[in-house]
């Protein structure tokens, strides 16, 4: 697999969202997801003090996550946050990896690296099969101050889509394809603000 810093690749945020939010998905064992849906957002045992990664790819949430069917993944929720919080996270973003395009020095990039709230990384997109797709999706994890922001100000609402895996999962398993494309979320290429392409490669 080539590194981002080996030279151009497709990248782009493909996301469910509205004039007004975005969606975001994460994975989680009902102890920590049933207090959140319950609230409204986050609350214990989820902790602030840990990265926590969001993901707008549902299919790559779905390959993250084995359909729902990993240890302490049983849970998948969609979140529903603005999409001036969105934007701020990733202004704000380091990325994961060492790019020559934006650092001159390694030493440069683990400075920014360490005094960054969030980290962007750029994975392969997945198919319905969760095959790897020639463009890359985005994970943004969010620690300190955005995990804060997240949390007290960003989210907007929690959707438990654990039963929508299942049923994707559960047609491509009995060979219908196309009844499981018709489940998944539409997701749009995100209009990213110039200052925000530049930042996160």
């Amino acid at each position: 697999m080539t590194d981002v810093a080996d030279g151009p690749r497709t990248q782009e945020v493909r996301a469910l969202f509205t004039d007004e939010t975005i969606t975001v998905y994460q994975a989680y064992a009902a102890r920590i997801a049933e207090p959140a849906l319950e609230a409204g957002t986050f609350v214990a045992p989820f902790k602030r003090s840990r990265m926590t990664w969001i993901k707008p790819s549902f299919l790559w949430m779905m390959y993250r996550c084995g359909w729902a069917t990993k240890p302490d993944q049983e849970r998948v929720l969609a979140i529903d946050v603005t999409r001036d919080g969105f934007e701020w996270a990733l202004s704000h973003a380091c990325l994961s990896h060492f790019d020559r395009r934006r650092f001159a020095t390694d030493e440069e990039w683990r400075a920014a690296l360490a005094s960054s709230p969030v980290r962007v990384q750029w994975d392969p997109e997945r198919d319905l099969e969760l095959n790897p797709l020639p463009h890359r999706a985005i994970q943004v994890g969010l620690s300190g101050e955005a995990v804060d922001r997240y949390v007290d100000e960003w989210i907007t609402g929690i959707r438990d889509v654990t039963a929508l895996a299942h049923a994707a999962h559960a047609a491509m398993a009995a060979g219908d394809r196309s009844a499981a494309q018709a489940l998944l979320p539409t997701e749009r290429v995100y209009p990213l603000p110039s200052h925000v392409v530049e930042r996160i490669g």
